[in-house]
């Protein structure tokens, strides 16, 4: 529900969205389509860490930030040195940071 929610708020914020994952799968290929300019993570999708989908837009240069209510210390070493906003995040906020990690276009 939560997703839907970010999607509306990304959608009325002037972003396209290349696609809601709530699984892993989903996720992969997502990326591996190559429709993605930048993507917000959680920690985990569905109980299942997200760290493979960190790597995969580690590995094709995709800039990301992690949305999650876990603490930094409770994350994958794959989100190192990505940004980070804990869950709640206001919109504002979330907006300016997506922004921020966006290529220049």
């Amino acid at each position: 529900m939560l997703a839907f929610a970010i999607e509306d708020m990304l959608i009325e914020g002037g972003f396209r969205i290349a696609g809601v994952a709530r699984n892993l799968a989903t996720a992969l290929a997502i990326i591996e389509s190559g429709v993605c300019d930048a993507a917000i993570l959680d920690a985990n999708l569905s109980g299942v860490s997200a760290a493979p989908v960190a790597s995969a837009l580690a590995l094709r240069g995709v800039p990301f930030l992690i949305l999650s209510g876990y603490s930094p210390e409770q994350q994958p070493s794959a989100f190192s040195g990505a940004l980070r906003l804990q869950k709640p995040c206001r919109p504002d906020r979330l907006l300016r940071t997506l922004r921020g990690i966006l290529p220049d276009q």
